[in-house]
């Protein structure tokens, strides 16, 4: 999957917006960030899964996701599920540079 090779390619404070047309994509989406952020994941599904390993915080979450207007929605219907999400790279300088 592409995103498992983001934190690695973005510059601390490097920003990575994904935008989803489909709520699986979302989800995957969504939750990949969060564990990136270093929270557990909030799906019930998930909470009956044993923690294989706690990831430290690679990136922050920038807000939360972005839906289209209504403006947006009525000029393309097809928008109306798109979703935009960001998520921004933590570290320092100076590991940029290694």
């Amino acid at each position: 999957m592409a995103l498992t090779a983001v934190p690695g390619l973005l510059a601390p404070g490097g920003r990575l917006a994904v935008i989803t047309f489909h709520s699986l994509e979302d989800r995957i989406v969504k939750l990949w960030m969060r564990e990136q952020a270093g929270r557990t994941p909030e799906d019930p599904r998930l909470r009956h899964l044993p923690s294989t390993h706690a990831v430290p915080a690679a990136m922050k979450l920038v807000g939360r996701d972005i839906a289209p207007s209504d403006h947006e929605i009525a000029a393309n219907p097809r928008a109306r599920s798109a979703r935009l999400r960001v998520a921004e790279r933590l570290g320092s300088a100076t590991e940029a540079s290694q």
